[in-house]
C-alpha cells in the first residue's frame, strides 16, 4: 500500500517505520535536522521490545513531490492538526484514507472540515514513544497498538485493507472497535488526567501514581472527563475508571507523557487539546471539572510563555 506518514515524531516514526520494514510503500514527511537525517542514515528505531533500522527512507518536506497515496497517516501534535488538514491536500486521491492518531477528541473532526468527512476514519494509538535525535525513535515502553474504524460503525472494504496492513507488520496489534467515538475518548479520559497531573507534579508516573495525594488527584481528573463523555452521549462502559487507573499502575515507573515533557522542557504542548478541551467542553455541557480546570489554570503560564504570548 502507498502510504505517506505525515509528521514523524514517536508515533509516525514507530508505526511508519513498521510499516515500511513490512515492504509498503511508505514516504515520511518530515522537516530540518530530523529529516536529513532520515536521508542521510535512514530511521533507526530504539525499542524496549527490539531495535530496527529502516533502510533507504523515502523522505520529503513537499508533500506534492509525494503525490496522492492510498493511505495518510496524520501524526503531528494536536495542535498542529488543523495546519496538517491545509498542507495534505496534494496526498489525497479519489480512495484516499486519512487516519488520525492523535491525543484528544477532535481531530477526527478537524481534518474532516477541511477535507471531507468521507476521507477521514476514527482512530487512536497506544505507545510511550518520541524523538529521540534526528532520526532516531526511541521506543520506551507501552505495547505498541493502533485502533481505527469508520465513524458511522461501518464495517467497509477499505478499513479492512487498512487493517490488513497493520497486521502485516511487526511489533504492533491493531483493533477496529465497534464504537470508535468511545474508544478515542478512553484513550482521552487516560491520556488527558495523566498528562496533566504528570505536567503540574513534574515527576513520572511511578511517583505520582503512588503518592496519595497526587494518586487522588489523577482519580479525580479521570472521573471528570467519564462524566463529561457520558454528559455528551459517549458510550463509555461503566468500568473505564477503574481499568484506567489499573492501566496507569502498570505503566513503566519512569514514564512520562509527550504533553508532559513538552511543558516541562518549555515548548509549546498539547495542554489546550487536553486538559483545555475537557474545560471547555465542560462548561458547553454543564459538568463541573474542577480539578481538570485547575490544572489547566496551573500550566497556562508556562503554554502561553512557550508560545511566546506572555
Amino acid at each position: 500500500m502507498k502510504i505517506a506518514v505525515f509528521g514523524t515524531g514517536g508515533v509516525g516514526g514507530y508505526f511508519g517505520g513498521r510499516l515500511a520494514q513490512a515492504g509498503e510503500d511508505v514516504t515520511f514527511v518530515a522537516r530540518g535536522a530530523h529529516l536529513d537525517a532520515l536521508r542521510r542514515e535512514g530511521l533507526r528505531v530504539e525499542s524496549v521490545a527490539g531495535d530496527f533500522h529502516v533502510w533507504p527512507v523515502q523522505s520529503t518536506d513537499d508533500p506534492v513531490q509525494v503525490g496522492p497515496v492510498e493511505l495518510v497517516l496524520v501524526a503531528v501534535k494536536a495542535w498542529q492538526v488543523p495546519e496538517a488538514a491545509r498542507a495534505i491536500g496534494p496526498l489525497l486521491g479519489p480512495e484516499t484514507v486519512v487516519l488520525p492518531l492523535q491525543n484528544g477528541v477532535e481531530a477526527a473532526d478537524q481534518l474532516a472540515a477541511e477535507i471531507g468527512a468521507a476521507r477521514v476514519l476514527g482512530g487512536l494509538c497506544r505507545i510511550l514513544a518520541f524523538v529521540a535525535g534526528p532520526g532516531r525513535i526511541r521506543h520506551a515502553g507501552v505495547p505498541p497498538r493502533v485502533e481505527f474504524a469508520e465513524r458511522d460503525g461501518r464495517a467497509t472494504e477499505r478499513v479492512a485493507r487498512v487493517r490488513a496492513v497493520f497486521e502485516r507488520a511487526q511489533g504492533l496489534s491493531v483493533s477496529v472497535p465497534d464504537d470508535i467515538e468511545a474508544a478515542v475518548w478512553e484513550k482521552f479520559l487516560f491520556i488527558a488526567p495523566v498528562s496533566g497531573v504528570g505536567a503540574v507534579t513534574r515527576v513520572p508516573v511511578g511517583t505520582f501514581r503512588s503518592l496519595p495525594e497526587s494518586r487522588r488527584m489523577l482519580e479525580a481528573a479521570v472521573s471528570e472527563v467519564f462524566a463529561l463523555g457520558r454528559a455528551r452521549g459517549v458510550a463509555l462502559p461503566d468500568d473505564v475508571t477503574a481499568k484506567t487507573m489499573s492501566y496507569v499502575d502498570s505503566m513503566p515507573a519512569e514514564g512520562t507523557t509527550s504533553m508532559q515533557r513538552d511543558i516541562l522542557d518549555g515548548r509549546p504542548s498539547e495542554l489546550e487539546a487536553q486538559t483545555g478541551t475537557i474545560v471547555r467542553l465542560g462548561a458547553l455541557a454543564g459538568v463541573p471539572v474542577p480539578v481538570n480546570a485547575l490544572i489547566y489554570g496551573a500550566l497556562l503560564a508556562l503554554e502561553r510563555k512557550a508560545r511566546g504570548v506572555l
